[in-house]
């Protein structure tokens, strides 16, 4: 049985934004999850709703033949008769790398593989392309320019070499070893023209088993790589439930899908905000009058506009009165459309604006809201990095200095992460601070779900395991994330992340942000970043801007989530 250790969930929505950073990084959620795993095994394929009441996971199923985890061979009393190899820690049955999230140690593997089980297997190999963005897209840039990341495409590359270096010695690959090859995109993040080129030219010329990554804003580039049985992980694909299973199994989302997050959002707002005084805002005059909701939401394509329906509708379901939405379709729009949209909201006597779009718009809409002396609420709900301090000071303070909401990231540790076990394991800085951080989690949430698939490797085998590995610790560092059926969510899932916690932005505090940069502002975690499943949220009013409690970041990891120590194989030159 797999143990699926978080690759640390993106925290991303699944908005056409959402993998907006090839960049910056869910990395709050993933820097925390790189060492995580998958833990125990279940599927059925059913209809997602919101609205539906989760159902009870179903049993675990055996092992596929040839895998044998550490907690399975405990139960069946066959430890000590297994040679668990140096890269186990025998007394705690995991993974020998200082992470409190190391996977479990599985049974190194003899024996005959199967050779090709799939296109791009072999008996000693498991091709998997890594796409790598144009160096000049714009759309990449502009994004890119806000949190000023300078890494070139070769440094990622080496980088994410690296990783897979790392992870090719610890993980149980079943006789086999990852061999990345690098795919330079011909187009720029929204062609789809392009994006569909490549996925045939990967798919017929490279002929791979995966893919890691893809264009951001057009699911041309997934839809043609199913279409071409080709798995592809995070690689810019679709909003909804419903797109995964119509494509699985091989289009993967790491994050939590948009649908579930609204799931989340309402929640948090129902029981903790809706129909209370807007005691956050920066008038004075709104402070005391019952909020009045608006929403800033992105809206560019049928998908979005079907999210933003999904919105309005659990907003009625929930008794949340929403007075006004407004809607962009781009940052760059809002340059111009910026102060009209705050108008709106201004003019409908808005106190708190709910805001769901991507980690750029809110420097030219907070910078709007200043310059019409206008100071509500600002509500988080989780979407596109918004929640990372890496962005969120480069929003206009006045305004921010309000804001609190929803994060799907996990509270912060100055110690623990993907750089620091970048760091430990080749005793040196990654070429790329930005890949080593976000882009690894492609790398971690694929050979953590490796593990539980065993030497008969397919794709269909490969959901199999994912399904059946239960969710991820419950912890604070880090998401908890399944797939399938966990009692979780009504339906199959196909999002990744399942948890939630609530921040505040403050603007008076000081520390590095989620790259290591030192600056002011940081996000504090209300009780030290507690995390809710949905159904979880507490219903006294929210704490933010509650001092008692609140963690900015954690100088040492919660005691329950201390890291183990071990020697650096860059210094013990092994």
């Amino acid at each position: 049985m797999s143990q699926l250790r978080s690759p640390s969930a993106e925290a991303r929505t699944g908005r056409p934004f959402s993998r907006l950073l090839t960049v910056v990084a869910a990395l709050a959620v993933i820097g925390t999850m790189v060492g995580t795993t998958i833990p125990a095994q279940a599927s059925t394929l059913s209809a997602w709703s919101t609205a539906a009441a989760p159902a009870a996971a179903p049993a675990a199923p055996a092992a596929p033949a040839g895998v044998l985890s550490f907690p399975q061979a405990k139960a069946e009393g066959k430890v000590s008769s297994i040679d668990w190899g140096s890269r186990c820690n025998v007394p705690t049955g995991t993974l020998k790398y200082p992470s409190f999230f190391a996977g479990p140690c599985y049974a190194p593997f003899t024996g005959n593989n199967g050779g090709a089980t799939s296109q791009g297997v072999t008996a000693s190999t498991i091709k998997v392309v890594y796409y790598v963005p144009q160096a000049n897209d714009p759309i990449l840039n502009y994004i890119e320019s806000a949190v000023k990341d300078t890494a070139t495409n070769a440094q990622n590359i080496q980088t994410m070499q690296d990783w897979v270096t790392f992870y090719n010695h610890f993980y149980e690959t079943y006789g086999r070893k990852v061999v990345l090859v690098p795919y330079n995109a011909t187009g720029v993040s929204d062609d789809p023209v392009s994006a569909r080129a490549d996925a045939v030219t990967i798919a017929t010329d490279i002929k791979p088993f995966a893919v890691w990554g893809g264009p951001i804003l057009t699911t041309a580039f997934a839809d043609e790589l199913a279409a071409r049985h080709v798995m592809c992980i995070d690689c810019g694909s679709g909003d909804t439930n419903s797109y995964f299973q119509q494509r699985a199994p091989y289009v993967w989302s790491l994050g939590m899908l948009p649908q579930q997050s609204i799931v989340h959002v309402v929640e948090f707002l129902k029981k903790q905000v809706n129909g209370r005084d807007a005691t956050f805002a920066g008038e004075s005059d709104f402070t005391k009058q019952r909020r009045k909701f608006g929403m800033i939401d992105l809206v560019n394509d049928a998908d979005s506009a079907t999210l933003l329906t999904d919105w309005q509708k659990s907003f009625k379901s929930a008794g949340i009165n929403v007075a006004q939405y407004v809607t962009y379709a781009s940052p760059t729009d809002l340059q111009t459309q910026a102060p009209a949209l705050i108008a709106k909201l201004k003019a409908a006597g808005v106190t708190s604006v709910i805001f769901s779009g991507d980690p750029v718009a809110p420097q030219t809409l907070t910078r709007a809201a200043t310059a019409q002396n206008y100071f509500p609420e600002w509500i988080i709900s989780g979407s596109a990095l918004t929640d990372t301090a890496a962005f969120g000071r480069t929003y206009d303070q006045r305004q921010w200095a309000h804001a609190f909401g929803v994060s799907f990231g996990a509270a912060r540790t100055g110690v623990t992460g993907a750089i620091p076990l970048y760091e430990w394991y080749f005793g040196h800085k990654p070429p790329d601070l930005t890949g080593a951080a976000v882009d690894v989690i492609d790398a971690a949430f694929f050979y953590a779900v490796l593990q539980g698939v065993g030497p008969d490797l397919t794709a269909q085998n490969y959901q199999k395991a994912a399904f059946a590995a239960p969710p991820t610790p419950h912890a604070i560092t880090q998401p908890s994330l399944s797939y399938g059926h966990h009692g979780i969510w009504a339906g199959t899932d196909y999002g990744g992340v399942d948890d939630a916690t609530e921040v505040w932005w403050n603007p008076s505090i000081s520390g590095p942000d989620e790259l290591g940069r030192p600056g002011k502002g940081l996000y504090e975690y209300v009780d030290g970043g507690k995390r809710y499943l949905p159904g979880q949220w507490p219903t006294e009013p929210t704490k933010a801007f509650q001092k008692s409690g609140a963690v900015a970041i954690y100088t040492t990891p919660p005691a329950a989530e201390r890291t183990p120590n071990y020697p650096s194989p860059a210094n013990s030159g092994t």
